[in-house]
């Protein structure tokens, strides 16, 4: 009886290899589910977050050329992360702390194609299959809030090959130099960027500024009025974008750990004083708060917390939300027009200039002083190193953007024709409408 029911016990274990896993490994199940929610959350920021936050503020005739570009970019993503993307953004071979060489900027190949990874490998605990594809729900919303830069005028092609080009030639070093560990040159540097103020936020502000301006302007702009076509799926978009951004902040902790405790709190905390910022000082030079105003403050103190969240305390992530929501009012309302660029859905103001904020208030608030997390800081220095990583990634890529956009123009073209622009990229794109009555 007692070997038949041995029998039993074998044959449910082999039916149920996850539980077999689990118990012939040290995976960390309460950090490997956190990733797996948190991968899930950064999914719905970009769609429907992003989706919706963009496609609002577009006009009617354009939304769907939002949804398909992000779907379409997502797609070939996939396939470019799996393949090289991955390796050249987490691979440490040749690395050493202190020594500065080739793989200090990029990773090398030998994770290609996710050779010598399977299911049962960990990292931390967790399984390599669900950080990467953690990692990839980040390589597909970057170049994504770019796109929202050439909105209406941007070929479908273009955005998708433009997309594929800078994922592998700019996002995969810059993500690399970042978070690639001893041996990376911003881990060398000392630079502190949690969660993507510089690979994210700044890398893809910059591509949007750049991009903007070999495109040209829309037709029309900036003398007849592009007015969002419905704020309130701006406000929902926003919504979510707020809701995973916990995935995005929260997740980067990679584990259920103190820091992912604090950059919960942060990320709250700063959302509010974002938007308390920018309603303050909308007020006060418009009489008026508007609701994409408060959607810009919530992003604006999102972004700003980003390089931040594990390192500073709840009141100096409250000053960073309301700090950096007003940078980014000024550079909305301001420097938008003072430069000429139609920076179509304000990437450059929110994600850039919140990026650059964020990244050098880090540097600030960080210090214990300020009810910082840091140990051991010298103020001066980490200002040095955080003012570093910002000047590496506006080159890095402000070239190789565009170089890309330029190759992107003399092979398939980039911008729609005018007569295109005027109907609308959903028909001369898509040959559809998002609303027909």
């Amino acid at each position: 009886m007692w070997v038949n029911y041995l029998k039993r016990i074998v044959a449910a274990s082999l039916l149920l290899p996850g539980l077999a896993f689990a118990g012939e490994t040290d995976l960390d199940s309460a950090s490997t589910v956190w990733m797996m929610l948190s991968t899930l959350l950064v999914l719905l920021m970009f769609v429907p977050g992003l989706a919706l936050f963009y496609g609002g503020m577009v006009r009617a005739k354009n939304i769907l050329s939002i949804y398909t570009q992000f779907f379409a970019v997502a797609g070939v993503v996939c396939v470019l992360w799996l393949t090289v993307v991955y390796s050249m953004s987490a691979d440490k071979t040749h690395m050493q702390a202190g020594v500065t060489n080739l793989y200090s900027f990029v990773g090398s190949l030998n994770k290609a194609f996710l050779v010598g990874i399977d299911e049962n490998t960990l990292l931390g605990g967790v399984p390599e299959y669900i950080l990467i594809i953690f990692g990839m729900t980040f390589a597909i919303i970057t170049p994504c809030l770019a796109i929202g830069a050439f909105a209406e005028r941007m070929k479908f092609g273009a955005v998708v090959l433009f997309s594929a080009l800078w994922l592998v030639l700019v996002y995969g070093p810059m993500t690399h130099m970042v978070w690639g560990g001893e041996g990376a040159i911003m881990h060398t540097w000392g630079v502190l960027d949690f969660a993507g103020g510089t690979a994210v936020h700044i890398n893809a502000g910059v591509a949007a500024l750049v991009g903007a301006i070999v495109l040209g302007k829309r037709k029309g702009w900036p003398v007849a009025p592009v007015p969002p076509h419905n704020v309130v799926y701006t406000m929902i978009g926003a919504a979510f974008l707020w809701v995973g951004w916990f995935g995005f902040n929260v997740g980067s902790a990679f584990a259920v750990n103190a820091s992912a405790t604090i950059a919960m709190m942060t990320t709250m905390v700063a959302t509010c004083g974002g938007i308390l910022g920018w309603m303050v000082i909308e007020k006060m030079h418009t009489q008026h708060v508007t609701a994409l105003g408060l959607a810009s403050g919530a992003i604006s103190g999102l972004v700003g917390i980003t390089p931040a969240a594990a390192y500073v305390g709840p009141f100096g992530a409250l000053a960073i939300g309301f700090i950096t929501a007003i940078c980014c009012f000024y550079a909305v309302t301001k420097l938008k027009h003072k430069m000429g660029i139609d920076d179509a859905l304000d990437v450059f103001a929110l994600h850039g200039i919140g990026g650059m904020v964020g990244c050098m208030l880090t540097g600030i608030f960080c210090i214990p002083q300020l009810g910082g997390k840091v140990a051991d800081i010298f103020l001066l220095n980490q200002l040095a190193a955080q003012a570093g990583s910002i000047v590496l990634t506006v080159i890095y890529c402000g070239v190789l953007t565009w170089l890309i956009m330029k190759f992107v123009d003399k092979t398939i073209g980039l911008r729609a024709t005018p007569e295109q622009e005027e109907r609308g990229l959903d028909v001369s794109d898509h040959n559809e409408r998002a609303y027909n009555n």
